[in-house]
């Protein structure tokens, strides 16, 4: 709040608007028993006992939703609560809607305070400077203004840092993705060349064995197995008859012969007619 120092270095906001000059530029509208109202809250809020000014002041407003000054204490009290962003809605109300140029001013420098708190410092600069358009010579304004400033250098710097390192993170991890997949492929080429030339041995090796059993049952063709020799020494070959084997055959071409010839004399003696002397 302006002319409360806080934990920022920045003074906050003033607490209320109660002075005699003040009262005297409310509009007439303002009744004597809504300014009771808000004066009471006054007190509470001097005894730092913000919930109860907090109700103060909502009565204030129920009674009067255009008591401007009733809705900027009321976000006093709320910010000293540290609900900021309830406190937020009343000091734009007031800033876009309130007639009195101090009133604006010191909405637009609280906005500036609750900004800061939410680490968005661009928006605190922005408020900052729209509370100097109001009033060029507040010098606490003008600090937290500079100090706003320096803050959202320093937090684009690190933003700028942790994108800059954001990427050449994901460059590193992008080249040793290429470098893994290019060992990855290397080492898949050397498999697949070691396996090729396994399967081309194996290969030679399988048709050099088919070679050898094609020569082997060629051999088999050519030369008869042993039983075959056996039985070709069995059977006698042609004009290999020994003298005792050629007489035994014509010896038996004879006999046959004879045999034949009887058998010829045989049929003519039985067929031959008989003559019989007769007795007469």
């Amino acid at each position: 709040m302006k002319y409360i120092i806080c934990i920022w270095i920045f003074l906050p906001f003033a607490l209320f608007a109660q002075d005699k000059e003040k009262e005297k530029q409310e509009p007439v509208k303002i009744k004597l028993a809504e300014k009771q109202i808000l004066r009471k809250g006054n007190d509470l809020f001097k005894q730092k006992r913000f919930v109860d000014a907090e109700v103060k002041y909502k009565k204030a407003l129920k009674e009067n939703p255009n008591y401007e000054t009733a809705g900027y204490n009321l976000g006093n009290a709320v910010y000293e609560q540290n609900r900021f962003e309830e406190a937020l809605p009343q000091y734009e109300l007031v800033a876009k809607s309130a007639g009195d140029k101090d009133t604006r001013e010191k909405s637009f420098h609280n906005i500036g305070n609750v900004m800061m708190k939410q680490k968005q410092y661009d928006k605190a600069v922005a408020a900052y400077k729209n509370s100097l358009l109001l009033n060029p010579n507040d010098e606490e304004t003008r600090y937290n203004l500079a100090l706003a400033q320096k803050l959202l250098k320093d937090q684009q710097q690190n933003q700028d840092n942790k994108d800059q390192n954001k990427d050449q993170n994901e460059d590193q991890n992008k080249d040793e993705n290429q470098d893994q997949n290019q060992d990855q492929n290397s080492e898949n080429k050397d498999q697949k060349e070691d396996q090729g030339e396994d399967e081309k041995k194996e290969q030679d090796k399988n048709e050099g064995d088919n070679k050898n059993d094609e020569n082997d049952q060629e051999d088999e063709k050519d030369e008869p197995n042993e039983g075959d020799k056996k039985e070709q020494n069995k059977q006698p070959q042609p004009n290999q008859l020994s003298q005792q084997q050629i007489e035994q055959l014509l010896e038996a071409m004879n006999n046959e012969e004879n045999k034949t010839q009887q058998k010829v004399n045989a049929k003519k003696a039985k067929g031959r007619k008989v003559n019989q002397e007769k007795d007469w």
